[in-house]
């Protein structure tokens, strides 16, 4: 077994990296909706810092994902995809990169801007200020950061209703070929790597 990805089929380290990221977005995003409603507290300050710690995270493994995407490639489209469909889905996946390295870096620099005490990523070391503080834009980083997020649930909803639609209405192996294991489609194999 490869751990590299095939024409057919995302390897193991692509699929680990693109479920462990979809997880820290779901939980990240969650809280980040809730957080805003907290009463300042130790607490407060907890879920704010353990939000931030998670935005770098997400930041590294993005970075490490599509490093990993140039040395491994991709896998080419399902055979009988029409043109436009995998002009689609190439243009989503390269814009949902593009907001997942966005994202965090506009919530660093709003993080930065704020004047805040130093961010301690997971309580290990002190993350870096991006930038000197700035009341003025540190309030048009919120707002992008909360647009920015706001883009990128839009094109995952795109994204996961596509695959859905591959798996539930094709019939075809797009969704497959992201989930671990081997797999078959209406009863035929995967080929080989």
């Amino acid at each position: 077994m490869t751990l590299k990805n095939t024409v057919d089929r995302w390897g193991p380290v692509s699929q680990g990296l693109h479920w462990l990221i979809v997880v820290l977005i779901l939980a990240m995003g969650t809280v980040g909706l809730v957080m805003v409603e907290l009463p300042k507290s130790p607490k407060y300050f907890w879920v704010y810092d353990l939000h931030k710690s998670t935005g770098i995270t997400v930041l590294a493994l993005v970075a490490l994902r599509l490093a990993w995407r140039l040395f491994a490639g991709a896998p080419r489209p399902v055979a009988g995809t029409p043109r436009w469909q995998a002009t689609v889905a190439s243009v989503t996946h390269w814009a949902m990169y593009s907001l997942l390295f966005a994202i965090p870096l506009s919530g660093w620099l709003y993080d930065s801007m704020s004047g805040l005490r130093p961010l301690r990523w997971f309580g290990l070391f002190v993350v870096p200020k991006l930038a000197a503080p700035n009341p003025a834009l540190r309030e048009t980083m919120e707002e992008a950061h909360e647009l920015l997020f706001s883009a990128l649930i839009a094109l995952v909803l795109v994204h996961a209703g596509a695959a859905l639609y591959h798996h539930l209405f094709m019939r075809d192996a797009t969704l497959q070929r992201m989930l671990p294991g081997r797999r078959t489609v209406s009863g035929v194999p995967p080929t080989s790597p």
